[in-house]
């Protein structure tokens, strides 16, 4: 530790991310990493063709089956690396830690998971593909995306405030 900072080996105040206790160089690489992986993100979900919405619709009307190809192949990648890479790697590529998460069944979930389905049954449209869409020029998907926002400001109006944490 660096005069009990909490930033590690090195680390002064000036040089971490404001708020995060990180120095400034592991925050830059762990930013570059997440526009790296969205950009993969968005053009896997561009070549499979989830942003158009006619190939989504007819992926759920038993039409098309390539999207399941797509999903199959998207579940061994998670698979591989929730499962296995924790138990054979030392931690994470960025540093830190892994962690576990501790999520409870509620009845929230699964009035969230079924207006979800209706949403993506209805547009052909979830999230990820509607905002990779606007990338391909479809400016339809500003629509999806105004629903997206009304439902969780709705979502968020309804949630009671949250309790703030009790520092130490």
């Amino acid at each position: 530790m660096s005069g009990g900072n909490g930033l590690g080996a090195g680390a002064t105040r000036a040089g971490a991310l404001a708020g995060t206790g990180r120095p400034a160089a592991q925050g830059m690489g762990a930013a570059l990493a997440t526009v790296a992986a969205g950009a993969l993100f968005g053009f896997g979900l561009a070549l499979s063709g989830m942003v158009r919405p006619e190939v989504v619709l007819s992926f759920l009307r038993f039409q098309d089956w390539g999207l399941m190809l797509v999903m199959g192949g998207a579940l061994m990648v998670a698979l591989a690396v929730y499962q296995v890479y924790p138990r054979r790697s030392g931690g994470p590529l960025l540093g830190g830690g892994f962690e576990a998460h501790g999520a409870r069944m509620q009845r929230d979930t699964f009035v969230g998971a079924a207006l979800f389905g209706v949403g993506w049954g209805l547009s052909g449209v979830c999230p990820g593909p509607a905002i990779a869409g606007l990338g391909t020029g479809n400016l339809d998907m500003l629509w999806v995306l105004a629903g997206l926002a009304i439902g969780a400001g709705l979502h968020g109006w309804r949630q009671p405030a949250a309790a703030p944490a009790q520092a130490g």
